[in-house]
């Protein structure tokens, strides 16, 4: 039996569609906290054992010794989130509850870290982990995934009891279908689709750096169903464990991403507006990231990541341009 936390949110309910369509898997139990129809709607289609809410999964635990597998998908993701009191509960002592469980009952143990733990890229994007304490996050959720990634480390240093498997995803900029309930902390794909459907623009952030111009900051953007794919990677090979960047290894600019989707919305570049970046952003942006792959490759993970232009045709067309955008 597999347990996926936050498989209400993106990653996760993504997670469990794989299990379900491309791996025909539904042994699982979904711990999550709903607060909106939108996360009831990322797993209506899908098929599972049971759905807990997370506060139930210490307890669920005690009584439970047929668990295969942890994924750690729940958190707190948003990236403005200045509660660090929050975070603290939320990303790393519960992070740390399921870790002891994982090592004192031999489970394996796939949690999700972040691509914001590597800061402005001013170390640049390696996930060797004798590079880890030279990261300086930007803002208070990366700190509290960095945290939790040291934690981690430390406990293997110090011979502390770990799990048989143990392996921090470091996922670069996801998007894709599911993510209609995280607001503002949305990907800029799905913003840019429904900016353009209201108001026939698109708006991106003018650049305050004059290594870039308006719309040339670069990410690593990865289609949330090629993301999963490193947790099912993980799941099969549970002799793997350490920290692993979770992204395409290729950085694309903002402005191939709007031109992605005018492609798919009959717009041109005219329908792009560069506007200022609110002020709590201003000092905690990244003006480029790109996720460094040597690491993985060498375990013999091995898939054709989607593009930009294909991920979000795929988004487009077979989600958000439908009269069911969910998956």
């Amino acid at each position: 039996m597999i347990i996926l936390t936050g498989g209400a949110g993106m990653i996760g309910s993504m997670i469990a569609w794989h299990l379900n369509t491309i791996l025909n898997e539904n042994k699982f139990i979904i711990f999550d906290e709903l607060i909106n129809q939108e996360q009831e709607n990322n797993i209506n289609k899908r098929k599972f054992v049971d759905l807990l809410n997370k506060n139930d999964l210490p307890k669920y635990l005690k009584n439970n010794n047929k668990i295969t597998a942890i994924i750690h998908m729940g958190a707190i993701t948003a990236t403005t989130e200045s509660n660090f009191n929050k975070l603290l509960i939320s990303n790393i002592r519960y992070s740390q509850m399921l870790w002891s469980w994982c090592s004192e009952n031999k489970v394996p143990f796939i949690y999700a870290s972040s691509a914001a733990t590597y800061g402005g890229g001013e170390n640049g994007y390696n996930d060797n982990e004798t590079s880890l304490s030279k990261l300086t996050p930007l803002n208070a959720y990366g700190y509290s995934k960095h945290f939790f990634d040291q934690w981690a480390l430390s406990q293997i240093k110090l011979n502390e009891p770990s799990p048989p498997q143990w392996c921090g995803l470091k996922f670069f900029n996801v998007y894709g279908p599911n993510e209609y309930h995280k607001n503002r902390m949305a990907s800029v794909v799905f913003h840019a689709f429904e900016q353009f459907q209201k108001k026939k623009e698109i708006r991106l952030f003018k650049s305050a750096n004059k290594k870039y111009k308006d719309g040339m900051q670069l990410r690593d953007f990865i289609y949330v169903k090629d993301a999963v794919e490193f947790v099912i990677f993980f799941l099969k090979n549970n002799h793997i464990s350490g920290l692993f960047n979770s992204g395409t290894g290729t950085a694309q600019s903002f402005n191939d991403l709007a031109n992605a989707v005018l492609k798919n919305t009959k717009g041109d570049k005219s329908n792009i507006k560069y506007i200022d970046m609110p002020t709590d952003l201003k000092g905690k942006y990244q003006y480029y990231t790109e996720a460094n792959l040597d690491k993985i490759l060498a375990t013999g993970f091995n898939i054709k990541f989607k593009n930009l232009e294909e991920g979000v045709n795929d988004y487009m067309q077979n989600y958000l341009l439908t009269s069911d955008r969910y998956a």
